[in-house]
């Protein structure tokens, strides 16, 4: 698989990553092993996870498998902060102590002494920024983590924040943003990508696949064993089954049909070659799906095939 480099920085990924968001819930450790071992075989690197995913048993089932399974040294390692269970329910605390908290629970469950990249996973609006951004210094000063970036902030929040962090001398320069973006989800563009373009950050997509439906597996109906039939996924994919979803996913079909591809490898080559973008980030459930989405690591789609989809996409 090829390496990109993340934005302007050093950190160097496979331009796939793998996602762990389901691990511990609807994939088991024999479907992570299967799925981390095909990754990595394929010459992935980038694996992306943090500390609230199933409440931290996606980072223990990932670390059980590093050393066993996979070297250390052939991973890098993303994980995120500041994103917790309360009551059954997600809050924020992008504190200075929370963050750092988090991160040492993070390692311990990973069984690894350093991460190569750590996000702050939501933006805090009772935390002054500033405090947020000194946790991230701290860790990158004692060695916690080798780079630094943000997840699912705003395009003005991210500009402000790289800005920051490069024009006072000894901070740690920010070099990743992870954003949901895909096909069915475009808005990055409008603000997103101008600011990773001018702080010189690279993208890290989450649901490339527009939440599973660029799948095409709800053309026609909710398969029994899909996300959205279930309770816990339910209303984050039901946002992406309307009607402007449906011509997208058309679109999809119809090129894959024509290429002689599966829907998953239009998807992702079209997200995976967009600018800035360093390396989506595919959550698959179990191995096959993940083995599928390997596969687009030869696409390239034709000009005409992704101006196609850019016009059908376009808000």
């Amino acid at each position: 698989m090829q390496q990109r480099s993340v934005g302007s920085s050093g950190l160097r990924v496979s331009r796939l990553g793998l996602g762990t968001m389901t691990w511990g819930r609807e994939t088991d450790e024999h479907e992570a092993r299967d799925g981390l071992v095909a990754f990595v075989d394929a010459g992935g690197t980038l694996v992306d996870t943090a500390g609230v995913y199933t409440d931290g048993r996606a980072e223990t089932m990932l670390g059980a498998l590093i050393g066993d399974v996979v070297p250390r040294d052939d991973l890098v390692l993303a994980t995120k902060s500041g994103l917790g269970s309360r009551a059954g329910r997600r809050h924020v605390d992008a504190s200075r102590g929370r963050l750092l908290s988090g991160l040492d629970a993070s390692l311990r469950r990973l069984g690894t002494d350093h991460v190569d990249l750590w996000l702050v996973h939501a933006p805090d609006p009772l935390t002054p920024f500033e405090e947020t951004l000194s946790a991230l210094d701290h860790a990158v000063a004692t060695g916690r983590t080798r780079y630094v970036g943000l997840s699912n902030h705003g395009a003005w929040q991210t500009a402000r924040a790289a800005t920051w962090q490069q024009a006072v001398p000894g901070r740690a320069p920010l070099v990743a943003s992870q954003v949901e973006y895909s096909l069915l989800n475009r808005s990055v563009e409008l603000d997103g990508v101008p600011a990773a373009e001018a702080t010189g950050l690279g993208l890290l997509p989450w649901s490339p696949l527009g939440r599973g439906v660029l799948t095409g597996k709800y053309r026609h109906g909710l398969p029994a064993d899909s996300r959205a039939a279930s309770d816990h996924w339910r209303r984050f994919v039901e946002a992406y089954l309307d009607d402007r979803a449906g011509a997208v996913v058309g679109a999809v079909v119809r090129a894959a049909e024509g290429l002689d591809l599966s829907p998953v490898q239009v998807a992702l080559a079209w997200i995976r070659d967009r600018p800035l973008v360093s390396a989506p980030i595919v959550g698959a459930r179990t191995a096959a799906q993940l083995r599928e989405a390997l596969r687009a690591e030869d696409v390239v789609l034709p000009t005409e095939i992704v101006a196609a989809l850019d016009d059908v996409s376009a808000d």
